[in-house]
């Protein structure tokens, strides 16, 4: 979705009744406010009825008011600034309880994605992974940590497991520049979309490697280059981005990976405690 539906909003102006064109002007003025209130919510902003919103929605050709938010949340979805996030965040809780409300959102971004995920995908990525010659994984910014994260337990599973590690566009095509038909990238990215990963992966695709996206929507710059892309929530209007349903998508990936190769999976588990025991890698306290 691109700006065309305020361009839309602006020539119906005359056809609108008072009411509507108040809400008109506050979405031509808020639209990364009005994306993220509900109807009852943006009709007391504005000073009209409820129900003057929902036909607002219809007489711009939605089906209702969600559908009409859901549009304006696509417009705004690499444009909102650090500075908006914390003015949506603030107004989003207003004098709840911080704790418990960031608490609540994650569970029910959790819920959504249960009845939202895609097995084919998933299992098509895991084959993916299995049959690879070699596995790249890639994630900036906040991103990283979640790429980082898989990449410590697929180097336990896999002896061919790469993390693009790198702040240099250039330097991630030098660690990529080899990637063929037999090999999988891992690009994961969330609004706002980091162009690196986006050229990385469009690269990794035009040279025929497979290409695994975890990322929050198929509407995605990173699932356009993707043979399977996994969807995971995320809250785009907070000023820190929530990583729950992504590093719940991740467990996952590694949890089916690990059952897949788990007779030897027990062996290398085995040679790893034997190293970590004589390297003292981890506290160990005697019993007594």
């Amino acid at each position: 979705m691109t700006l065309d539906l305020i361009e839309k909003i602006k020539a119906s102006m005359p056809d609108f009744s008072k009411g509507q064109k108040l809400i008109a002007n506050y979405i031509i003025d808020h639209y990364d406010k009005a994306a993220f209130m509900t109807a009852s919510k943006l009709s007391k902003v504005v000073g009209v009825s409820e129900s003057t919103v929902v036909r607002f929605a219809s007489e711009i050709g939605f089906e209702g008011y969600p559908k009409l938010q859901k549009n304006l949340q696509e417009i705004i979805r690499t444009k909102l600034t650090a500075a908006q996030r914390i003015e949506i965040t603030s107004t989003k809780l207003g004098d709840k309880d911080v704790l418990k409300s960031v608490l609540q959102a994650d569970m029910d971004k959790l819920r959504l994605s249960i009845d939202e995920v895609d097995g084919e995908a998933f299992a098509g990525a895991v084959e993916t992974i299995m049959q690879a010659k070699n596995i790249y994984i890639l994630g900036t910014r906040t991103c990283y940590s979640l790429a980082n994260f898989l990449g410590f337990y697929l180097n336990l599973i896999f002896p061919n497991v790469k993390i693009i590690n790198t702040t240099s566009a250039s330097e991630t095509f030098e660690q990529i520049f080899r990637i063929d038909e037999n090999d999988v990238v891992i690009g994961i990215s969330f609004p706002r979309y980091s162009r690196k990963t986006i050229n990385a992966l469009k690269y990794a695709s035009d040279r025929g490697s497979k290409v695994i996206a975890i990322t929050d929507s198929v509407l995605s710059p990173i699932s356009k280059s993707a043979d399977f892309s996994l969807i995971a929530r995320s809250d785009m209007s907070n000023f820190v981005d929530s990583l729950v349903v992504p590093l719940s998508i991740i467990n996952a990936l590694i949890v089916a990976l690990v059952m897949r190769k788990k007779d030897e999976m027990g062996e290398v588990l085995d040679h790893l405690e034997n190293i970590w025991d004589e390297y003292q890698v981890y506290e160990k306290y005697d019993e007594k």
